[in-house]
């Protein structure tokens, strides 16, 4: 026996989990995950307006090409989060790949908006399991006076894929907006291959074997209702009974899903990880960094396309500064956080991220580029000097066998920011902005409009920065008041 497990040892790729270069061959795994969870990101949201135009959507369905996939994902990752802490991180990430790749290519076929939609949904179960297990893999390989860099190195890839996602997607619809799709298909198999090839499964310490459907049903139902309530607010008018259902929906059920979780026997969201004030701390910051960046791209691929009357691949060379500056600053983040702590870096990173938001509200119809790159720019860096330290710290004050619910509770809690950031900022974007210019606005023929009636989209557009800016000075301040991120053989900082 013992011979056999030598020779299948021998046999595949990578090394031992206890090998000293296994956190680099696992951190190469959940660097792909990432690459393809964020080239999906940029490619789909610069191909909005094709797909208006080629499916025939309404303007609430092409919202929600976007927001099924992150509500999905969202409520599902602490359930993924879960399962992997039961049966294998290894296991749940893989099937997480698979997933996400078969989706892929059913969303391709899609005839119409609604089709799409629940390919979506599909994909965000996929991106569940690879969400959860990104950082809690990551965090089992290296040691914690190392996690700092290996979360900015994570965090760097990301800002490659967002970087080639919003130029390859405007390229893609050139060809036809299916491609935005299948493409995710080649780069999933190897990611599948990868990761079933390379990872070594963890031990499972969690005992309690029951899943809390009861949780999982009201998340989804009160995120679902609240999320639909206000995403209608802007297109279908506050006083709509759908509109006022949802919100209440969403009202009712979010408060009551907290109550059964402090009362079940393995809930959803275990809330007692919430008693250590560090991650409680700092899991709020990531629900404000995900309130207020998120809905940027959003705001930005219309403000292209539509305002100012750019074709895909432009608008999509215009979005790279931000991602560029994310590149640039998070593993630089990382490593400063390894060496001197988290706390400080992560205020300053959304500190600086508010001044560029506040910048952006300058921008009008026919603005010089380098007035958006130099605001886009800016907050990337931002963004980066937040997200690496804040993860690291998260994620190294949680024992090891709790780091799949914690980073399940890391993603729903940012991604939860971000589903709600859409919504609210398409509310704001979509008052008393006639519907005419909306519908060409977002399916990116508007240029032959006049400043004059373009001037209620970019006045709007302007609050919703303003507003993102004073989410993301919340942030600052949450920042400043966890404690301390204590590092291995150093002092806090």
């Amino acid at each position: 026996m013992a011979v056999e497990t030598a020779i299948a040892r021998k046999r595949r790729l990578g090394v031992n989990a206890e090998h000293e270069h296994y956190k680099w061959w696992a951190l190469s795994c959940t660097s792909l995950g990432m690459l393809l969870a964020t080239i999906n990101s940029g490619t789909l949201i610069i191909a909005l307006p094709d797909l208006e135009r080629s499916l025939h959507t309404t303007l609430l369905q092409l919202v929600w090409v976007i927001l099924a996939y992150m509500i999905a994902s969202t409520v599902l990752v602490l359930t993924a989060g879960r399962l992997s802490d039961l049966f294998g991180r290894k296991q749940a990430y893989v099937l997480g790949f698979a997933i996400f790749t078969a989706a892929s290519l059913g969303a391709g076929f899609s005839a119409d908006g609604t089709q799409l939609i629940l390919w979506r949904i599909l994909q965000g179960i996929g991106g569940a399991a690879i969400f959860a297990n990104a950082a809690a893999l990551v965090t089992d390989a290296f040691p914690r006076n190392q996690l700092g860099l290996a979360m900015g190195t994570n965090t760097m890839v990301a800002a490659v894929g967002l970087v080639i996602g919003p130029v390859l997607g405007g390229a893609l619809v050139e060809i036809s907006w299916q491609w935005v799709f299948w493409f995710n298909i080649p780069l999933g198999l190897a990611g599948t291959f990868w990761a079933w090839s390379v990872l070594n499964e963890t031990e499972r310490g969690e005992k309690v074997a029951d899943l809390d459907l009861l949780g999982t049903g009201l998340y989804v139902a009160g995120l679902t209702g609240l999320v639909l309530g206000v995403s209608r607010g802007g297109i279908s008018g506050w006083n709509d009974a759908l509109t006022i259902s949802s919100l209440v929906v969403g009202v009712v059920l979010l408060p009551l899903f907290v109550l059964v979780e402090r009362r079940a026997s393995a809930p959803m969201l275990d809330l007692t990880i919430f008693e250590n004030r560090l991650f409680a701390a700092a899991s709020a910051a990531a629900f404000i960094n995900g309130l207020s960046r998120f809905a940027l791209l959003f705001v930005f691929v219309f403000y292209f396309q539509g305002a100012q009357g750019d074709d895909p691949i432009v608008a999509g060379i215009k979005l790279a500064p931000m991602a560029i500056g994310m590149l640039i600053s998070s593993p630089l983040a990382g490593i400063w956080a390894d060496r001197h702590g988290s706390r400080a870096l992560a205020a300053l990173g959304m500190l600086v991220s508010a001044g560029a938001l506040a910048g952006m509200t300058t921008l009008q119809v026919h603005s010089a580029y380098w007035q958006s790159v130099l605001w886009l720019g800016i907050v990337g860096i931002g963004s980066g000097m937040f997200n690496s330290p804040n993860t690291a710290a998260m994620m190294g004050t949680v024992p090891p066998h709790r780091r799949g619910i914690a980073g399940g509770a890391r993603t729903m809690l940012q991604n939860t920011g971000a589903v709600i950031s859409i919504a609210f900022v398409l509310a704001i974007i979509t008052a008393a902005v006639p519907k005419d210019v909306l519908f060409q606005i977002f399916s990116g023929v508007a240029s032959g409009l006049s400043d004059a009636r373009l001037e209620p989209f970019i006045a709007n557009m302007h609050t919703a920065l303003w507003v993102l800016a004073a989410t993301s000075v919340v942030g600052a301040v949450v920042c400043l008041l966890r404690p301390a991120h204590v590092r291995e053989g150093a002092e806090a900082a």
